[in-house]
């Protein structure tokens, strides 16, 4: 009876220990949302989100199977130009009064290659959702002159803004479009592990 006790009581701690989350919090200071996209045929219109957030809940050592959940406030757009962020706010296009938020929930968080994964999940954006997959990069982690333990990632994706219901557009004189369908997406991310 002893030895079951004991025995139950290990595999109880084993359970308890194997089952155990990291978890990761956004330094948003030293992060970036950045995106592109097609301007007249022939060039591109850059732009950032200043205010947005992320966690990430590492279950194993080597980040497969990890869980990650990403919120982007869509007024803080910022393209360095103050009527065209007003534009991209309204109706049409990020209508931001009635979808203040873009988000991202994984689904399947996958080692792919040495320091490579590919993160799939649900993308919402403008009332719309859709399975995307993230190419991330993985560069490593160190520990700061503070005792934190940081980790640093980069993710980048294409998306068609017209699969989340963004139409607007004008036909230049040429035949091509003024705005671009296809958003290039860049993410940098630095995230500080919880300390427990």
């Amino acid at each position: 009876m002893k030895r079951t006790t004991i025995f139950l009581f290990l595999l109880l701690i084993y359970g308890y220990t194997s089952n155990t989350q990291t978890i990761w919090k956004l330094d948003m200071a030293h992060s970036k949302v950045m995106f592109s996209i097609s301007h007249m045929v022939i060039s591109e219109v850059t732009g950032r989100f200043k205010d947005f957030d992320a966690t990430l809940e590492q279950i194993n050592d080597d980040f497969s199977n990890s869980n990650l959940k990403a919120v982007i406030k869509v007024k803080s757009i910022d393209t360095d130009n103050e009527g065209r962020d007003k534009h991209l706010l309204s109706p049409d296009f990020f209508n931001v009064e009635k979808f203040p938020e873009i988000t991202f929930v994984s689904k399947k968080f996958e080692k792919v290659g040495k320091d490579a994964y590919n993160v799939t999940g649900d993308f919402t954006m403008h009332g719309v959702v859709k399975e995307i997959s993230l190419s991330v990069k993985f560069n490593g982690t160190m520990v700061d002159p503070w005792g934190n333990t940081r980790a640093g990632f980069k993710a980048t994706t294409k998306i068609n803004r017209k699969d989340f219901g963004i139409q607007w557009n004008k036909t230049l004189e040429t035949g091509g479009l003024l705005v671009g369908e296809d958003v290039d997406i860049l993410i940098n991310v630095e995230m500080q592990k919880e300390k427990k």
